[in-house]
């Protein structure tokens, strides 16, 4: 909104120049969204609260117990600041924009009525992993229409670290976006199983899909850095800082002792949308990097389900996800946090050399 409004008055003062810019747009985003959640926490908390919307703990780690009733859907915060802010700093006339939102609430939607069933039901069970997973399918399948038909989207694929390897996948190439959207909402949905243990990576890894976005929707960045280059992506720029924003204003009140949990409306929108972010910046397999905490903590359910099977009940790890293996370690959950917070930042390094060393 403040794009058409100031950028139009630009004949009055030249000053109102500065709103054609994508980066100076993307730190007011940044701004907005940070400040709206660190305003708002405190009210969403205590709306919460009155309806009754507490979170349920699972018997298997006993020093959650007193996490027990904490409010839950904290994803509806994150997603109204987000929103709010992509809305006032962005062009809204670009069609890459809409379709990143249109994931977000997409995925955001599947997560609020998991958590909604989750709540009702008194439980830790909401939807089946089997209708979870089709109804992700489902908004990945519509945005990727979406993005072929408006875009004329090319289905190469980049490899890190090597300049000239770009193999095509054809018609392949729908399958494995939809592996990655579906695959990066799921990742960030098993991260988060302690106090700001998902929000800090994602918070790391909109900051670094902000950098990559912008240099891929920059022609001359582009051409020198040798990365496709792809007409208006880097508005999306926008849309990454005002995920990072609200994501560090909740992580104000998710960090431990944790006020107010996120819920799967938060880990699945902000997962889902991650993988979508790396798809439109043709940097998929870099997702791998950047978001190289969520895989491995969705590796280690997988190792764990799998070792169970095929040992006939034996275990892997103490517990699945990774977090609470090395918390039945004795190790504590601040500790675990903090150390996977600084793991995410130096994965998210590594992607961003990749820009050069190639």
């Amino acid at each position: 909104m403040f794009y058409y409004l100031f950028y139009s008055l630009i004949h009055l003062w030249s000053g109102f120049n500065v709103f054609r810019y994508i980066t100076f747009r993307s730190v007011y985003a940044f701004i907005t969204a940070l400040l709206l959640s660190l305003i708002l926490g405190p009210y969403f908390i205590n709306w919460l609260k009155r309806l009754n919307f507490g979170q349920y703990i699972q018997n298997e780690v006993k020093n959650h117990s007193s996490k027990h009733g904490t409010p839950t859907m904290g994803g509806l915060l994150i997603g109204f600041c987000v929103l709010v802010s992509v809305f006032l700093w962005a062009n809204l006339t670009n069609k890459y924009i809409w379709m990143t939102v249109f994931v977000y609430i997409g995925f955001g939607l599947i997560g609020f009525y998991d958590d909604y069933l989750k709540i009702i039901r008194k439980n830790n069970q909401g939807l089946s992993a089997r209708h979870k997973m089709l109804a992700q399918v489902i908004v990945a399948i519509g945005v990727l229409a979406l993005l072929f038909k408006w875009q004329g989207f090319n289905t190469y694929l980049l490899i890190p670290f090597f300049k000239h390897l770009h193999p095509y996948l054809g018609w392949f190439y729908i399958p494995f976006a939809i592996i990655v959207m579906v695959g990066s909402s799921n990742g960030v949905n098993l991260t988060d199983g302690l106090d700001g243990l998902a929000i800090g990576p994602s918070v790391v890894c909109a900051a670094c899909f902000a950098i990559f976005v912008y240099v891929t929707g920059h022609f001359y960045l582009a051409k020198y850095l040798q990365i496709p280059y792809l007409a208006g992506v880097g508005e999306v720029a926008v849309f990454c800082s005002a995920l990072a924003g609200a994501g560090l204003g909740f992580l104000w009140y998710n960090a431990y002792p944790a006020e107010i949990f996120m819920g799967d409306v938060g880990s699945l929108s902000i997962g889902g949308v991650l993988g979508f972010i790396a798809l439109v910046c043709k940097q998929e397999l870099l997702l791998l990097i950047v978001g190289g905490l969520f895989v491995v903590e969705t590796l280690s359910v997988v190792v764990q389900v799998g070792y169970f099977k095929l040992t006939k009940g034996k275990r892997f790890f103490k517990m699945a996800p990774l977090h609470h293996h090395f918390e039945l370690q004795g190790i504590p959950e601040s500790k675990i946090v903090i150390r996977f917070w600084i793991l995410s930042i130096l994965l998210a390094l590594v992607a961003l050399s990749t820009l050069k060393l190639r």
